[in-house]
């Protein structure tokens, strides 16, 4: 009985790390997209994607999923877009953003877009 008891504290407390792991800022998706916003898009596409003087607000009806898919930031930071419905100019292609940071920087401006009532 006392080899179960131990067992299952045992249990518990792993289980319990394991989760307060996971609500850790660094385990956190949205705060590691927000970090990697920040780091990488915020200085054209504005804090909070509200937009600059220097590039577009991501918060905006125009890149709703349905019209611009997850895949379009995908290849906006690999491969540069062409400046097609704002007049800011083309957008270079992002250098030293991993394929980690990409997703969580699109998991980020979804979730702003869906707070902002965007879709």
């Amino acid at each position: 009985m006392t080899k179960y008891l131990f067992l299952s504290c045992l249990l518990y407390l792993a289980t319990a790390g394991y989760a307060m792991a996971a609500d850790s800022p660094a385990q956190d998706p949205f705060k590691r997209g927000e970090a990697a916003f920040n780091a990488n898009c915020a200085r054209c596409h504005g804090v909070k994607g509200g937009g600059t003087d220097k590039g577009p607000p991501l918060v905006h009806k125009i890149y709703q999923p349905n019209h611009h898919a997850d895949i379009s930031f995908r290849w906006a930071v690999e491969r540069g877009v062409r400046a097609h419905h704002w007049p800011f100019g083309d957008m270079p292609k992002i250098e030293g953003v991993s394929k980690d940071d990409v997703e969580n920087i699109i998991f980020y401006v979804r979730a702003i877009q869906r707070d902002a009532g965007i879709y």
